[in-house]
């Protein structure tokens, strides 16, 4: 069933989007933090970006909120009126045509242009580095085409997700299964670029497996499309795969061709304790090894169960399932035989995940306090995670001014894992830019050191940016 796409852009955002802190001072006093080479759009290539897009904007409000995504450590600069990074202009499309032809003309001026819809990014990755102009793909939005025979559905890249979530399942009785914690924050567009995962992604996947094709606006505003047409291909290279995750470096997604799924009939939740993060690792790698992919497997270390469950001494794993009664049966069988030298819990627990899993801990207010926090997902094999964990964790303790340091096991594969560690520090005086940016480099500098020895990944799912650039 077809469906035209939007041809206007959104009225507003969905609500919790936009940018965790306020800045100080009017918009025309914010500068860039970052004062490297920028290129100014001239008043010829401004005529010709008009004379193509219906939107073009100039004023200081539309570039400093353009300057900027959820990059934590970029909250205690607006304190101090500054943003990572400003374009020299906005513009705003509504359709394919019009991105090509806006990446046309700035291909033809030799001028940057930097891909944003959303902004939910914690890494810096849509923020105009070198200035020129900042494209807002949010005018491009909704569902193009649904498939339910074939289960593909066809979607606008400024869709945010759970406008299309809530689409696919009131109107078609579908389910995408990709649920990020930006959820309200984050595009279509966005998921793709930086290969995003979802709190289900042991039984959906990441992003990478739900799109089987896309359509791209190349640098210098050819549209492409890749793959999409069959299930299996052995027609050369995935050229879809090459665009997954490239963060507009090599195009700018312009739609894309997504798997979806039934709404799943029935759910299971659980939850146990163990004595040792290690002895949960093992259990969770015991439970994929046997072919079971609940679609939840979440092991929390001892310092996060209690903060999190206020469950003392125990490392808890939440474990949720939903699909065919049958497979939902059979998964929660295997999860309870491989948690048997765990404790059983009350499965509130996993109720009690469920209800605020979408909780975003308040940024604005903990800058306020002087504390520099923030969250690194990393991947390893099975056979290291452990270490590295520990590892990991030893290095965030030992930078002066850490307050906090935990972390859980987030998302699981028959291979490996992803960490979530938290790092938390307090200098000795509020406001103190130059403390807060040697702190934080020094505790992401722990981690990556720390997944390097081990031969992990320093990135699962948030992607690289301007913070994992270096």
């Amino acid at each position: 069933m077809a469906v035209p796409p939007a041809s206007d852009p959104p009225a507003s955002r969905p609500a919790g989007s936009g940018p965790p802190n306020e800045l100080s001072g009017p918009a025309r006093s914010v500068r860039r933090r970052f004062d490297g080479p920028w290129v100014e759009v001239d008043e010829s290539l401004l005529a010709r970006l008009r004379a193509v897009c219906p939107q073009v904007d100039t004023d200081d409000e539309s570039r400093v909120e353009m300057g900027r995504d959820w990059w934590p450590l970029a909250t205690h600069w607006a304190v101090a009126g500054q943003v990572p990074g400003l374009p020299s202009v906005v513009a705003r499309p509504v359709n394919a045509a019009q991105v090509a032809a806006v990446l046309s003309c700035c291909h033809q001026a030799r001028v940057p242009v930097t891909p944003v819809a959303g902004r939910s990014g914690v890494c810096g990755a849509s923020v105009a580095l070198f200035g020129g102009v900042s494209l807002d793909l949010c005018g491009l939005a909704g569902v193009v085409d649904v498939d339910s025979t074939s289960l593909l559905v066809d979607v606008a890249p400024g869709t945010f997700g759970v406008v299309l979530e809530d689409g696919l399942r009131g109107d078609h009785g579908l389910t995408l299964g990709h649920w990020p914690q930006s959820m309200e924050l984050s595009t279509v567009g966005g998921w793709v670029a930086c290969r995003s995962a979802g709190q289900y992604s042991t039984r959906y996947g990441k992003i990478e497996d739900m799109v089987v094709g896309l359509e791209v606006a190349m640098a210098d505003g050819r549209l492409m499309r890749t793959g999409g047409k069959a299930p299996r291909s052995a027609t050369g290279p995935d050229l879809t795969q090459l665009m997954v995750g490239s963060e507009g470096t090599l195009g700018v997604v312009t739609e894309a061709r997504l798997r979806v799924h039934p709404l799943p009939p029935a759910q299971a939740r659980g939850a146990w304790g163990f004595d040792t993060f290690g002895g949960g690792l093992a259990a969770c790698r015991r439970i994929l090894r046997r072919g079971a992919t609940p679609a939840v497997l979440r092991l929390y270390d001892a310092d996060e169960s209690a903060r999190t469950f206020e469950m003392a001494g125990l490392c808890v794993l939440v474990v949720v399932d939903e699909g065919d009664p049958a497979l939902v049966d059979a998964t929660m069988t295997v999860v309870g035989s491989e948690c048997s030298a765990g404790a059983p819990l009350d499965e509130a627990l996993a109720a009690q995940w469920v209800e605020n899993r979408n909780h975003i801990t308040d940024l604005a207010a903990l800058t306020r306090h002087g504390i520099v926090a923030d969250t690194v997902e990393v991947g390893g094999r099975w056979s290291v995670l452990e270490e590295l964990y520990f590892d990991a964790m030893a290095g965030i303790r030992r930078l002066e001014g850490t307050v906090a340091a935990s972390g859980h096991q987030s998302h699981a594969y028959p291979d490996g894992a992803c960490l979530y560690l938290t790092f938390a520090g307090q200098g000795p005086s509020p406001g103190d830019l130059d403390w807060a940016d040697r702190y934080y480099r020094q505790a992401w500098d722990a981690v990556m050191g720390s997944v390097s020895h081990h031969g992990g990944a320093i990135s699962h799912h948030h992607g690289i940016g301007l913070n994992r650039g270096r």
